[in-house]
Parts: structure tokens; sequence; C-alpha cells
């Protein structure tokens, strides 16, 4: 997937830096770009109207955002995009990205190749959401923190990203004290333990067992 990305850095764009906290879009507002992600992480987030966040992506290197209004009439961000650290983003305008891909369409056969593996991918995790239950929803998140930062190493795998207890909350869409409670049931059971302001995973299989996991694979399973 990122040999595809990689092809959109010919079309005419220009890099825009952000710092640690600072949003490159909210909700609503008009969308005028693509976005690459060249460096960093951003958080995909989704504010309900009593304040609550559900965290959908933690977008990484070669990860594109800001894609789904492209071909809309009036477009504008149905998310909230905000640097969970330095980061430096690709930007290409709507209109110069639209004519590209009507003059190359192979280009817009990969744009479709990742926009659907990007669906496939929200997909899954609502599956878990929804199915599974606030339990099912926390150790889905971390079997795809897992696949996306996990260093195996001393039997286990450690998560190499810090994230807050509200962060992983927000993965999980539930309160932080539930999510305090089922952390601490499972580092209680020796399934996880803390190192560290990182998570170490002593038994993923444990977690995989719980939610019925279909092990589809690190490029679906993920949290990017």
């Amino acid at each position: 997937m990122e040999s595809l990305v990689r092809q959109l850095y010919e079309i005419p764009g220009k890099i825009i830096m952000l710092h640690d906290g600072e949003y490159l879009f909210h909700e609503g507002d008009p969308a005028k770009y693509f976005y690459i992600v060249r460096t960093g992480q951003i958080f995909i987030t989704k504010y309900a109207s009593s304040g609550r966040a559900l965290s959908l992506r933690l977008a990484t290197r070669s990860s594109i955002i800001g894609e789904l209004p492209l071909f809309d009439d009036n477009p504008t961000y149905i998310f909230n995009a905000i640097a969970q650290s330095a980061a430096e983003v690709y930007a290409i305008e709507f209109p110069v990205l639209q004519s590209y891909l009507e003059k190359r369409p192979q280009m817009s056969i990969n744009i479709l190749r990742i926009i659907s593996a990007h669906m496939r991918r929200q997909h899954t995790k609502f599956r878990d959401l929804l199915l599974y239950g606030k339990k099912g929803a926390l150790y889905s998140t971390l079997i795809r923190l897992a696949n996306s930062y996990g260093k195996e190493v001393d039997g286990g795998i450690l998560i190499s990203v810090p994230l807050t207890n509200q962060e992983l909350a927000n993965y999980s869409a539930t309160a932080r004290e539930s999510l305090n409670r089922m952390l601490g049931e499972l580092k209680k059971a020796g399934i996880i333990e803390y190192r560290g302001h990182l998570i170490f995973i002593r038994d993923i299989d444990y977690l995989k067992e719980a939610i019925q996991c279909e092990n589809c694979g690190r490029d679906v399973c993920n949290i990017e």
C-alpha cells in the first residue's frame, strides 16, 4: 500500500508542519485538501454533542487522511484531525488531485484501492465495538495497537506508543472509569503490565480468544 501512496507525491502540493496537539482540520470545516502523513502521528476523532470522543485512527507515515469528501459537491470534513506529536503532512488541493485522477486512470484505481482498504479496516473496528461490548472494544484496540506498534520482547509484545487511559478510552468508546477498571482486571490476571508509560501485553492470545479474533492480518487489523 505504501508504494501506491508514494505515487501521489507526483502531484503538486505543499508541506504543512504541525506541533503536538494542533488541529489539521476540524469536523465541519470546508474540505480543501487531501493529506498524506509524512512524519509523526495524527488522531482521527469524532466528537459527540455530549463532549465524548471516539478515536477512529492513529494515522502515521504514508497514511492518507481527509479523503472521504473528495467528490462531494460542497465538501466538509466529517472528522477531526489532531497531531498526537509533531507531524508533517503533504497537502494536495482537491481540484488538483481530481484533475490528475481524470487524466490518469491507473492513479484513480490506486486511490480506490487505498480507500477500499481503509474502509475495510474501519468496518472491522465497528464490528468489534458493536458485537463484543466494552471489554471487546478494549481488547480489539490493544490487539490493533500491538499490530501497528508492537515489538516482541521478553515473551510478550510491548506497544511502543505511549497512550493515556483517556486516549485508550476514546478508542474503545467507553468512559475512562470503566476502562481503568478493565485495565486493572487485565493487569491483575497477568494479561498485561505497564513498563513506564507503555503497555506490555503478556498474553495476546487471551485477548484474541475473548473477541473470537479472525486473524485477518495486520494490513486490516491495525489502528491506522
